[in-house]
C-alpha cells in the first residue's frame, strides 16, 4: 500500500531538498543550536577548528624539536627570526587558516596530510624553514599528531572550562551549606520522617562529595605517545640509528604539558581517557543526586523559587513555577553520562596495532563535555533562584514529634530503663504523636533529673546533633580533601 504525504509534509520535503546552511535552527545537535550560547566556550578546544589548531601546533613544535637535536644536522637550529615566524603561525592561527586546511583535505581526503601541506605552503616564504619543509611530519604516523592534539584538546577544555565550572557548582553548594547551617529540617529516610538535620548540613554533604570527585578528575594524567607507526620508532631509527628516540619523544611530549606513554601501538591506548570520562561521570552522577533532592525539597515547599517577570511555567496553568533548571541539569547530566560512558568503554579497545573505530568516536568528546557544562550552568541558575521557606520547614518539624523517639530510647538505655526501644515503639509506631503525649511519656520515666530535663527541653527543632557544626565547617572539609590529594 503506497504511503501518501500530506500537503504539509510534501512542502517540508521540498524544503529539505535544499541545502541548509548551518544555524541555530538547522543544527542537528542542540548544543550547536538552542544551547550554543551556554557551551560555546568549549568550541575553541572541542570543535573541528580546535582539532585542526592543535594538529598545527604539534607539527610545528615537532619541527622545532628536531632543530634542537644535534644529530639531525639536516635541520639546523633555527634563528630567533625563524622561531618567531613558526610561533606566529600558531599564535595567529584563525578560522580562515582552518578553512584553508579543510579545502586541502577535500583534495587529499586525509585530514592530517592536509595540515602538513598547509604548513609547507605557509613556510615557503621563510628562508630557513623553506629549506627543511620535508621535515614537517618527519617519522610521524598521523596518530602521533592526532593523539597529542586530542590530549591537548582535553587538557585545555578541562583546565579552562570544565574544572572552573565544577568549582563554581561546588562553591555555590558550599555557600548554601554555610548560609543555612543553622536551619533545622526534617530528614526523610525511605521517604518517611526521620531524625532532624539542618538544611545546610545536607548541602554540605553534596559539596564535599563533589569536591572529592573533582579532585580525582584533576589528578588524571593526560597522556601522549610519539613513537611512530606501531610504537617502536621504526622510521626514526632507520634514518638516525644513533639517536635515543624514546628519550626525544618523552621530552617532546612533556614539553607540551602532557604525560608520556612509552608502551603503545600505533595509537595511545586511551586508558587515561576512560579514567577521565569515568571520573566526570561520577561527578555528574552526584550532581544528579543533588538535582533530584533539590527538586524534592521544592516539591515539599522547603524552597521557593524567585520568579522572573514575563516567564511562563505552564502553557495552561498560570500559577506554575516549575523547577526547570534542575530538571534541565538532570536531563543533560544523563545525556552526558551516556556519551562519556560509551567513550570510556569503547576507546581502550582497538584491534591489533590499531583500527580506525576510535577516530570517529573521538570526534564526539565535545558532546559529553558540552552536555556536562550545560548541566552545571543550569544547576547554578537554579541555585540562584532558591529561597528557603523556613515556615514550611518549621511546620513539618512541628508535626513530627515522633522523631524524638530515638533520643529518648537512647537516654533510657544509658540509664538502664528496661525495654526502651519496645516502649517507644509502642508509643510512636504508626501513631500520631503530639508534643503533649511525648512530654507525658518522658515525665513518667524513672530517669535522673538531669537526663529528664534534657529530654523535656528537646524539640524536633533542637534535635539536630552536630549538623550545624558540620555545615559551618564545609569549606574546611573541602580544603582538607584538596590537601590530602596533593600529599
Amino acid at each position: 500500500m503506497p504511503f501518501f504525504f500530506s500537503p504539509q509534509v510534501k512542502g517540508m520535503s521540498a524544503q529539505n531538498s535544499r541545502d541548509f546552511e548551518l544555524s541555530s535552527l538547522t543544527a542537528l545537535s542542540p548544543l550547536d543550536g538552542r544551547y550554543w550560547g551556554k557551551v560555546k566556550e568549549l568550541a575553541p578546544y572541542m570543535s573541528e577548528y580546535g582539532l585542526i589548531y592543535f594538529r598545527v601546533l604539534v607539527e610545528i613544535k615537532w619541527l622545532l624539536k628536531l632543530s634542537e637535536i644535534p644529530e639531525v644536522v639536516e635541520v639546523p637550529r633555527f634563528s630567533d627570526e625563524a622561531r618567531s615566524f613558526l610561533q606566529e603561525l600558531i599564535d595567529g592561527f584563525n578560522l580562515d587558516d582552518a578553512q584553508e586546511i579543510k579545502n586541502i583535505e577535500r583534495v587529499t581526503n586525509h585530514d592530517v596530510k592536509a595540515v602538513e601541506y598547509f604548513l609547507k605552503k605557509k613556510c615557503q616564504s621563510q628562508p630557513e624553514v623553506a629549506k627543511v619543509l620535508e621535515f614537517f611530519h618527519f617519522a610521524c604516523t598521523s596518530e602521533d599528531i592526532n593523539n597529542l592534539a586530542h590530549a591537548l584538546m582535553l587538557k585545555e577544555s578541562m583546565d579552562e572550562v570544565i574544572l572552573p565550572a565544577m568549582d563554581k557548582v561546588i562553591s555555590a553548594i558550599a555557600i548554601m551549606a554555610e548560609n543555612n547551617a543553622h536551619i533545622p529540617m526534617l530528614s526523610r529516610t525511605h521517604g518517611q520522617p526521620a531524625s532532624p538535620t539542618t538544611l545546610g548540613k545536607e548541602m554540605a554533604v553534596f559539596a564535599v562529595r563533589l569536591s572529592r570527585e573533582r579532585n580525582k578528575i584533576s589528578q588524571v594524567e593526560i597522556m601522549g605517545k610519539f613513537a611512530g607507526a606501531v610504537g617502536n620508532y621504526n622510521a626514526h631509527l632507520s634514518a638516525y640509528p644513533s639517536i635515543n628516540w624514546s628519550g626525544v619523544a618523552e621530552e617532546f611530549t612533556k614539553s607540551l604539558g602532557l604525560n608520556f606513554n612509552g608502551y603503545v601501538t600505533q595509537i595511545e591506548s586511551h586508558d587515561y581517557m576512560a579514567e577521565l570520562f569515568d571520573s566526570i561521570t561520577r561527578f555528574n552522577t552526584i550532581l544528579i543526586d543533588f538535582d533530584r533532592d533539590i527538586w524534592g525539597y521544592i516539591s515539599l515547599g522547603y524552597f521557593k523559587q524567585i520568579t522572573k517577570a514575563g516567564e511562563i511555567g505552564s502553557s495552561t496553568m498560570p500559577h506554575k513555577v516549575n523547577p526547570i533548571d534542575f530538571e534541565n541539569s538532570e536531563g543533560n547530566l544523563g545525556k552526558a553520562n551516556a556519551g562519556l560512558s560509551f567513550l570510556g568503554e569503547k576507546l581502550p579497545i582497538s584491534r591489533w596495532q590499531r583500527d580506525l573505530t576510535d577516530s570517529t568516536v573521538l570526534r564526539n568528546m565535545g558532546e559529553g563535555l558540552g552536555h556536562s557544562l550545560l548541566a552545571y550552568k543550569s544547576a547554578l541558575q537554579g541555585i540562584a533562584k532558591l529561597q528557603v521557606n523556613e515556615t514550611r520547614l518549621n511546620a513539618d518539624l512541628n508535626q513530627s514529634w515522633e522523631v524524638l523517639a530515638e533520643p529518648i530510647q537512647t537516654v533510657m538505655r544509658r540509664f538502664g530503663v528496661p525495654e526502651p526501644y519496645e516502649k517507644l515503639k509502642e508509643l510512636t509506631r504508626g501513631r500520631a504523636v503530639s508534643e503533649e503525649s511525648m512530654r507525658e511519656f518522658i515525665e513518667r520515666l524513672e530517669l535522673p533529673t538531669e537526663g529528664k530535663i534534657r529530654l523535656v527541653k528537646m524539640t524536633p527543632h533542637s534535635y539536630i546533633g552536630a549538623a550545624a557544626e558540620l555545615a559551618r565547617n564545609v569549606n574546611t572539609a573541602i580544603s582538607l580533601g584538596n590537601r590530602m590529594k596533593v600529599l
